[in-house]
């Protein structure tokens, strides 16, 4: 297993497979143009390997050049393929060899088409190392390929995840692992930290604790903590880009994790829309919001039993708890609607042994998956 990035990636093709895929392209193009020169044209960045071993392995008169286009950011397309270098010159009444590394939806064969097309080139023909059948449309024919592989996001070999890992020999693949992540809600005593502890271990997830966080930025004098007391020396709220930037940090330092608990945070539907703009930029997001549910008078007998071994004054003051309380709903009720509107917010019975109610929030996750 390999790390890139933020992402893990394994093991899917080894040198010497590659080697012979790409062997597999230059015997078929042998012979349709050993007779003739033909132009390879190479469609960087990712072919830049594929054409260096394809020149090795092509024992046949051939000249090379080169188009640059991009469509790529991250792991996903997107969707708008940008010429950044142009068609060679002298290529009319040629014959043409478009290079590419991989095949998948077809939106940068359907810009070359577009670019060769405009041309007078004698004919163009496409060869690419990899291919998808599965996702690839079909709307122009693949002349040459290598290997037909299925829709799984590859790096090595010329092939990249944000830029990094061109060079690799073999191709690895990302291990696409079922993430979880969470947003978990409980008035005070509904046993969220506990809950919280079970599903960590249970699911291999990172419980973030907006309130831990804070603490230990602040206490260590990071750039963030700072800039976080700076605001709360003056009695003003922290804004939410700085809290985002302390979660990001936190998911970035735990890249190993199944996925992640988030407590405490989002507390606005402003900042859960921030929290999906962030998990969207690192392809996840959050699956379900689930909210531990009990009645008021039962969570008021646990917290003054708390109260007395903890010391704590406001779980020892009726009024304030129920203070508590009233907060709570007040900030969480546009948060619920927020996930509600999105079919991810859940409700779970509170009341019962902590066995019991552990169970009822795994049935809610085990129906995620």
């Amino acid at each position: 297993m390999i790390q890139i990035h933020d992402k893990f990636f394994k093991p899917y093709l080894s040198e010497s497979e590659i080697l012979q895929a790409v062997k597999t392209v230059a015997d078929k193009i042998a012979v349709d143009y050993k007779d003739e020169t033909p132009i390879f044209v190479g469609v960087l960045n990712g072919s830049f390997m594929f054409v260096s071993d394809l020149m090795k392995a092509y024992q046949h008169p051939c000249e090379v050049s080169f188009v640059r286009l991009s469509s790529y950011q991250g792991l996903t397309s997107t969707g708008i393929v940008e010429t950044l270098l142009d068609v060679p010159e002298n290529i009319e009444g040629r014959s043409v060899i478009i290079l590419e590394d991989i095949i998948d939806t077809g939106r940068t064969l359907q810009k070359l088409v577009h670019l060769f097309s405009k041309t007078k080139v004698k004919e163009f023909k496409i060869a690419s190392l990899f291919y998808k059948p599965d996702v690839y449309k079909g709307e122009y024919a693949i002349d040459y390929f290598g290997l037909a592989i299925p829709d799984n996001f590859i790096v090595g070999y010329g092939l990249d995840y944000k830029e990094q890992g061109r060079n690799l020999k073999e191709v690895y693949q990302l291990n696409q692992k079922h993430m979880i992540n969470l947003v978990l809600f409980g008035k005070p005593g509904a046993g969220k930290g506990t809950q919280a502890q079970f599903l960590k271990e249970k699911y291999n997830l990172k419980h973030i604790s907006t309130g831990d966080v804070f603490r230990f930025n602040i206490k260590n004098g990071t750039e963030l903590g700072t800039l976080a007391k700076s605001y709360i020396d003056k009695g003003e709220l922290v804004p939410d880009e700085v809290t985002i930037k302390m979660l990001q940090e936190e998911v970035e330092k735990n890249a190993d994790a199944d996925g992640f608990i988030f407590d405490g945070f989002p507390r606005t539907a402003a900042q859960a829309e921030a929290l999906d703009n962030f998990l969207e930029s690192k392809d996840m997001g959050i699956n379900a919001t689930i909210a531990l549910e009990a009645n008021d008078e039962v969570l008021i007998e646990r917290l003054l039993e708390r109260g007395k071994v903890s010391g704590r004054t406001d779980d020892q003051d009726v009024a304030k708890i129920r203070n508590r309380f009233d907060e709570y709903n007040a900030k969480t009720t546009p948060v619920k609607e927020f996930y509600e509107a999105q079919g991810k917010f859940h409700s779970v019975n509170g009341i019962g042994t902590i066995s019991e109610i552990t169970e009822r929030l795994t049935e809610v996750i085990e129906g995620l998956k």
